[in-house]
């Protein structure tokens, strides 16, 4: 994670504004409290504030991965309260999806614990990550793909927890037929290959072949890359291409095709 070293090394600093960059603002804070002490006694740089400045790209990335982490602290909140249970599934999240290493972890923490604290509504991260990403549909896709995962870790999803991810479908602009796709992933196990797909099982065989072929292009491990997604988030992404791919060999093998 380049950006993450630039930023940690009060080398660089980015112009994110809005309720994410209030947030990377007091979770890099800290930080450098903890690690830049002399570097910041000595200079008049403040966090997130540097002589030079992130690139477009890493500045797309440092927004995905603030924003990932705001808003399923939003929701890991949506009841009042944060259980061990929550913190539990954000840190197998981080752990087995993202393998994140050890000062990845204590960034998104940072940012989670920061987050969880802020003022801002769950919408305000889902919309200022909206008009960043609007024009790259599959990332949309793969972050509420995440919001998913980690609410569904528990094995059903709260009424409070359900109120923010409509909210998310609804300035996403995802379609609820898209949406209930994406549940099936997690909670409706017989349908599930099908809704990785996004197809119901009373598509015809046409219909699935083609929109495998869609998704197996603009999921393929080499496209996702190129649209600055953080290299952490690459990793839940190609997994998702391979399941992806085992969806469509067990459709297959259901129809004889």
């Amino acid at each position: 994670m380049g950006w993450l070293g630039k930023i940690v090394g009060g080398t660089i600093g980015f112009a994110i504004g809005g309720p994410i960059g209030a947030v990377a603002g007091a979770a890099f804070g800290h930080t450098l409290d903890t690690k830049e002490k002399r570097y910041l006694s000595s200079s008049t740089t403040r966090p997130g504030l540097g002589s030079g400045r992130l690139s477009n790209n890493e500045e797309a990335q440092l927004t995905f991965f603030i924003a990932a982490f705001s808003m399923l602290a939003k929701i890991a909140k949506a009841d009042g309260h944060v259980s061990k249970i929550e913190i539990s599934s954000v840190e197998d999240f981080m752990q087995n999806d993202l393998n994140l290493d050890s000062e990845s972890k204590t960034t998104a923490r940072n940012i989670f614990r920061e987050a969880i604290n802020s003022p801002e509504q769950f919408d305000a991260f889902a919309i200022q990550f909206y008009g960043v990403f609007r024009s790259q549909p599959r990332l949309i896709e793969l972050m509420m793909d995440m919001l998913l995962r980690v609410s569904t870790a528990d094995g059903e999803i709260s009424p409070e927890e359900e109120v923010l991810l409509l909210s998310a479908v609804r300035i996403f602009n995802i379609s609820n037929s898209a949406y209930s796709n994406f549940k099936k992933r997690y909670i409706k196990e017989t349908n599930k290959y099908y809704a990785l797909l996004n197809c119901d099982e009373n598509a015809s065989d046409q219909d699935i072949k083609k929109q495998y072929r869609k998704l197996a292009t603009e999921f393929h491990p080499d496209k996702i890359q190129s649209k600055g997604l953080p290299e952490e988030f690459v990793k839940f992404a190609n997994d998702k291409f391979i399941k992806i791919q085992e969806a469509y060999d067990y459709v297959k093998k259901e129809r004889g095709l």
